[in-house]
């Protein structure tokens, strides 16, 4: 009864965990921003991709639900800029096989690991950037990431709930 209690318990504490890290700067007045404006895209990007659509949408949903305006870029107090952070991961898949034969204190074993295999996944990273001082006044990095074998419409859903949870965040101590 014990071990279902404390594993109930750790469920529970499990699913408040945040799937998103913050951070700011900390002598930044955020009531002062009212406009913003996507950062330009760098060298060699021409087209915005399908997530690059979807994150932009939600960006901008996000935005406008704290009263902030979209505005041209050299009117913008504030620069979103935001990026796919990839990363590798090994995931198991399948069991590790062993055997071992022995009689009393002495015997032998043998075992495999189970198989591993590299996962690519992208983690999402959106960053306020104040058009005055050029600097990074906030940040928002996911802890759920995207891969390559989710459904559009996974991944449309998936896009939306990380920036909504990004910005529940912002502006920080409200």
């Amino acid at each position: 009864m014990r071990v279902f209690l404390v594993s109930l318990l750790v469920l529970a504490l499990s699913g408040c965990a945040s799937n998103v890290v913050t951070d700011y700067d900390s002598g930044t007045v955020f009531g002062n921003y009212a406009s913003w404006a996507f950062a330009p895209r760098g060298e060699g990007e021409s087209f915005t991709s399908l997530d690059g659509g979807r994150i932009e949408s939600a960006v901008e949903r996000e935005l406008n639900r704290k009263s902030m305006r979209k505005v041209e870029q050299e009117q913008a107090d504030l620069l979103v800029n935001w990026q796919i952070v990839e990363e590798e991961r090994l995931e198991r898949v399948g069991v590790g096989l062993g055997f071992g034969f022995g009689s009393g204190n002495f015997g032998w074993g043998l075992s495999s690991a189970p198989p591993v295999r590299e996962v690519q996944e992208g983690k999402l990273v959106v960053e306020l950037v104040d058009t005055d001082t050029d600097r990074v006044v906030w940040r928002a990095a996911s802890r759920r990431y995207l891969n390559e074998s989710q459904s559009t419409e996974t991944r449309r859903e998936l896009i939306d709930e990380v920036v909504a949870d990004m910005f529940e965040k912002y502006p920080p101590g409200v």
